[in-house]
């Protein structure tokens, strides 16, 4: 995907009856459906149930199974409570009969009450920090010829990541990322579109961050890496096509399983959104 307003047609689904949508999916490197576009398309089918006042503030969502790339994904919206002032939406996202997917989020008209917020991060500024391509251009001579390929697939969301590591050989490190972030093209007014273009560029770069200690024996392509749930919470509006900060960290891991978190930031220090997830990080046999 050149940009986001091909992500925003895989996102923007069918309706096929009132609770009943039918996507297709994008290619990203991986022979399994993106997970961030799994929860993407999700929600945004959820919000279609919703009245328009009622904003999105949690999901917590499971991935079951490998999404098939080759065929669509229907998802099931159950509307199991509208209260006074929150609404609370489960979805199942479905393949060849079977659940690979199930989230519930919940909505809320919007209040005021008391506020607070952690400080924002001081980290070099976006336009100060190297492009994903000139960061390929400087290490691809020093990884084999599959990784800068798969490095290279056009994706909706820019990044620039404040300190880079070679992924091949990232050396041991402390678990924690500063990476901004921002949609590849403007998208219009709609929260609800925002909101879900995020819960796509979410799912990158949160396990990969839980591996970071373990740099010195692994790395993202001798380990088997999968999302195994994913939680987020939106805190105050905001547009994807603006930069934004993810603040990323990985309090822990065992089990081959890693658990990361994310904090996201406007430029002007406004903390938006916060994410958690838990990943499968199996470590190589032989």
């Amino acid at each position: 995907m050149k940009d986001v307003n091909q992500l925003l047609e895989l996102i923007e689904l069918e309706r096929l009856e009132d609770c009943l949508f039918r996507g297709n999916s994008g290619f990203m490197g991986s022979p399994h459906v993106f997970g961030g576009q799994v929860l993407s398309q999700a929600l945004y089918a959820a919000t279609q149930t919703v009245p328009e006042e009622r904003i999105a503030h949690s999901l917590h969502a499971y991935f079951l199974l490998p999404g098939d790339l080759s065929i669509p994904i229907v998802y099931e919206v159950d509307t199991i409570r509208d209260g006074r002032s929150f609404t609370t939406r489960r979805i199942i996202a479905i393949q060849r009969g079977k659940a690979i997917f199930n989230m519930a989020v919940s909505y809320h008209r919007k209040e005021e009450g008391y506020a607070h917020q952690m400080a924002m991060p001081k980290v070099p500024k976006p336009e100060d920090l190297p492009t994903t391509e000139s960061l390929i251009e400087s290490y691809k001579d020093r990884w084999p010829e599959f990784v800068t390929k798969l490095l290279s697939i056009d994706r909706p969301i820019e990044f620039r990541i404040v300190k880079p590591v070679n992924i091949m050989k990232p050396g041991k490190q402390e678990p924690q990322r500063h990476i901004w972030m921002r949609s590849k093209g403007s998208i219009d007014h709609d929260l609800r579109k925002h909101k879900a273009v995020f819960a796509y560029a979410s799912d990158y770069n949160l396990l990969s961050t839980a591996l970071l200690p373990h740099g010195e024996t692994a790395n993202m392509f001798n380990t088997q890496m999968a999302s195994l749930d994913h939680a987020m919470w939106f805190h105050q509006d905001f547009r994807m096509d603006d930069w934004l900060l993810y603040v990323i960290d990985s309090p822990t891991a065992s089990h081959a399983r890693g658990f990361s978190r994310g904090s996201l930031f406007t430029q002007s220090g406004e903390m938006v959104a916060s994410v958690a997830q838990e990943g499968l990080m199996r470590m190589p046999r032989g």
